[in-house]
């Protein structure tokens, strides 16, 4: 399984509301989505980033389809312009390190 994690920053923190809708909109839209969690941040310290996205995918195929997907492509369209700051991780379930 694939995690894939992306923390935005926007030029007006008001957009973070409406890129929470858009972003839980692909849930019904994107068949590839196994899970979709957004958070958005609420103390707005100095260096935070607006939202958080958090979504799981059952292969790295299944995010690429994510990712090139209509509904998804038009999301980043939108996005794109209002963003001052976009940070990205994909981690691979069976690379993770596991603690007792």
């Amino acid at each position: 399984m694939i995690r894939h994690t992306v923390l935005m920053k926007f030029l007006d923190p008001e957009d973070r509301h409406e890129a929470r809708r858009l972003l839980e909109g692909l849930t019904t839209q994107v068949p590839e989505l196994r899970s979709l969690e957004v958070g958005l941040d609420s103390l707005g310290l100095e260096g935070s980033f607006h939202l958080a996205l958090a979504t799981t995918h059952d292969s790295a195929d299944d995010l690429a389809a994510y990712q090139e997907h209509p509904a998804h492509v038009e999301f980043r369209r939108w996005v794109g312009p209002r963003l001052a700051a976009r940070a990205a991780v994909d981690v691979d379930s069976d690379d993770e390190v596991r603690r007792p």
